[in-house]
């Protein structure tokens, strides 16, 4: 599978992993339907997905199991790092920063994280054997 397209696609599918969890978050924000678990979890583990999918793109010829340890690590750090009071700083002043960095740790996010991870990297490797 040529580079090209490798990265496009991925591209495509971190872009819909935001878009979706956007998507979750305003059908799930009504105070009728909203409990927060939903958009905490589904935001979390489609933030993971979206990582992987990142990595994919900048690394196309990357093992899958790379990818995955990669994409899982970058979450754990960025959680991790929420421990300090950096992540709340530059969020309190960027909505960007907010979406990447997240303001508080949570410990559950790092099960999620992995849960966000397992199927596109079994998705990955179903499609390289190919």
């Amino acid at each position: 599978m040529s580079d090209l397209r490798t990265r496009l696609p991925a591209a495509g599918a971190a872009v819909g992993c935001v878009l979706l969890a956007f998507a979750i978050r305003a059908v799930t924000g009504s105070p009728m339907l909203s409990t927060g678990l939903v958009e905490q979890a589904t935001g979390t583990a489609l933030y993971a997905s979206a990582v992987f999918a990142g990595v994919v793109a900048l690394w196309p010829r990357l093992p899958v199991v790379r990818v995955a340890l990669i994409a899982a690590g970058w979450c754990w750090a960025v959680e991790f790092l929420q421990l300090t009071p950096i992540p709340a700083e530059l969020s309190a002043r960027s909505v960007v920063a907010r979406l990447v960095l997240g303001v508080s740790f949570d410990p559950g996010d790092l099960f999620w994280y992995l849960v966000g991870v397992l199927p596109p990297a079994l998705a990955l490797a179903w499609l390289r054997r190919r």
